[in-house]
């Protein structure tokens, strides 16, 4: 019975520390549901060029959401025109290039750590601009738009539409209306609703690995000791820990500093923290916006760059 406690207790303190993010990443989603027009996202961020790329991780970074907003604020600009890859750097530079978790890090693990936040989230990022349109045509990546304006359309589950809703209220004007952030409020319920489960799931099971899980057997799964060989099994394997963990964002911290002081590898450690957008909640979410095949192809993206 104290596990069980012990476990619930420790995933209400992931959902309080993480509260104000998701309250910001889906408050933003719904923003931009309600006042940003399809023709200004894709002015913004409609291609993957490098430069586009770039302004994508650079809004990112700003927006700073934990792992479950981010995805559904690049839902969000996605169905509005962005670009996939540009949204998909988007929602890898809102968790992954924010000066919180550089903190964290540094006073955590050292500042080396966070040093290879930014210079290797900048690589990973240059990384998906030129591997994700490659594995993400653009035929799948209409398919998924297709999609997903279905479901804000008509609600999760249905996608047997085409057709996009105008936003609410653009413009200046807009965002000085009542009206206008009424509706945004109800995009952020809507998304909030939509994704309850995976978010109950996530840190209901992250709470069970943090209080229930011994650091030992986190340890146990990385090879120590064994020279190249235990630098390259740390680095794959790094991220199918983050997986199965379900810690998401800032959160899987100091499960990394524990992973460090363990003998983990600093390559096994760093993939570990980036993967916090691969989690099974995240992965169920990316099933439920672009379907089972396109998450798939993002898993093993995302797997591979980290």
């Amino acid at each position: 019975m104290s596990v069980v406690l012990d476990s619930l207790s420790a995933g209400l303190s992931m959902f309080w520390e993480t509260l104000w993010a998701l309250v910001v990443g889906f408050g933003l989603s719904g923003a931009v549901q309600a006042f940003v027009s399809r023709e200004r996202m894709q002015r913004e961020l409609g291609d993957h060029r490098p430069r586009t790329v770039a302004k994508a991780g650079l809004y990112g970074a700003i927006s700073s959401s934990c792992s479950y907003a981010a995805s559904a604020l690049a839902k969000t600009l996605f169905a509005r025109g962005a670009d996939f890859t540009a949204a998909q750097a988007f929602m890898f530079a809102s968790t992954n290039l924010v000066v919180e978790l550089g903190v964290v890090l540094w006073l955590l693990i050292g500042w080396q750590f966070a040093a290879a936040e930014f210079v290797g989230g900048a690589l990973m990022m240059a990384l998906l601009g030129v591997v994700l349109p490659r594995v993400v045509p653009a035929r799948a990546a209409e398919e998924a738009r297709r999609r997903v304006l279905a479901i804000d359309t008509h609600g999760a589950g249905a996608h047997e539409h085409d057709h996009e809703p105008a936003p609410v209220a653009a413009g200046p004007s807009g965002i000085r209306s009542r009206a206008g952030w009424s509706n945004a409020a109800g995009y952020t319920i809507s998304d909030l609703t939509m994704l309850r489960k995976e978010l109950v799931i996530g840190f209901v099971v992250a709470g069970f690995a943090d209080a229930a899980v011994p650091i030992s057997f986190w340890r146990s799964l990385f090879l120590t000791g064994h020279g190249g060989w235990s630098l390259l099994e740390n680095a794959v394997l790094g991220p199918f820990l983050a997986i199965i963990s379900f810690v998401c964002s800032i959160g899987n911290v100091p499960l990394a500093a524990a992973l460090w002081s363990g003998g983990i590898s600093f390559g096994g450690v760093i993939a570990f923290v980036f993967a916090d957008l691969i989690t099974v909640p995240l992965l169920l979410i990316y099933r439920k916006y672009y379907g089972t095949r396109l998450t798939l192809r993002l898993l093993a993206t995302f797997w591979a760059t980290m």
